[in-house]
């Protein structure tokens, strides 16, 4: 896809999308944090099911780890993975105590080091939280750069590094959430709906579909 192709499509998707910011429900970084945590193979909608009553009654790392995991598990139990995600998230807690006074750390290294939090994790508290420029590939982000030309990658890693290298730095930043959101209402993965997408004239896969 060429480099005006791209920024085309990036200013269509941002003209399309008002709110290029994260569904889940949070007030910090470190709600955030532990609502991506919760996230994993889990809708965001079931996430924001829970995690009201989950900081209303535990809203510190302090709180967290003190309640313990069989309490988190009560508050988080309808979401799928419940049992590891509740001692994954009690363990980042005890490491944002004890390394981090308590603060939700800045740097890659040291977020990929609490447990439950991998390479897209970090990724999506370095953007969201933070502000950096950077994109976390989760599935609605790996099919849609493969499927309409954007970035094609075998794996999330080489799908992350090629977008890293054709999107525009002033999109960098809004990229995740933009693709993101077009993936989870438009670009779907059974049923995308071509007649909606506002960017199917950018869409290499909409080319095959009409030929």
């Amino acid at each position: 896809m060429k480099a005006k192709t791209i920024d085309t499509l990036f200013k269509k998707l941002s003209s399309k999308i008002s709110k290029a910011e994260t569904e889940l429900l949070y007030r910090n970084p470190f709600e955030l944090l532990i609502a991506v945590i919760l996230s994993a193979q889990a809708t965001d909608v079931s996430v924001n099911k829970v995690t009201p009553s989950l900081f209303a009654e535990y809203p510190t790392p302090e709180e967290i780890f003190k309640a313990g995991e069989n309490k988190v598990l009560s508050h988080i139990k309808s979401i799928g993975l419940a049992p590891t995600k509740s001692k994954n998230v009690v363990a980042t807690c005890y490491k944002l105590i004890k390394y981090h006074n308590s603060k939700v750390p800045r740097k890659r290294e040291e977020l990929e080091d609490l447990p439950g939090v991998g390479r897209k994790t970090a990724n999506v508290i370095l953007n969201t939280a933070f502000g950096e420029p950077v994109i976390a590939v989760d599935t609605h982000i790996f099919r849609i750069s493969n499927r309409i030309g954007l970035a094609r990658g075998e794996t999330v890693f080489k799908v992350e590094q090629n977008l890293m290298k054709v999107v525009p730095t002033k999109w960098l930043r809004d990229a995740h959430h933009l693709l993101i959101l077009h993936g989870r209402y438009i670009c779907k993965s059974r049923k995308p709906d071509c007649g909606r997408c506002i960017i199917v004239s950018e869409c290499e896969y909409s080319d095959k579909l009409f030929l």
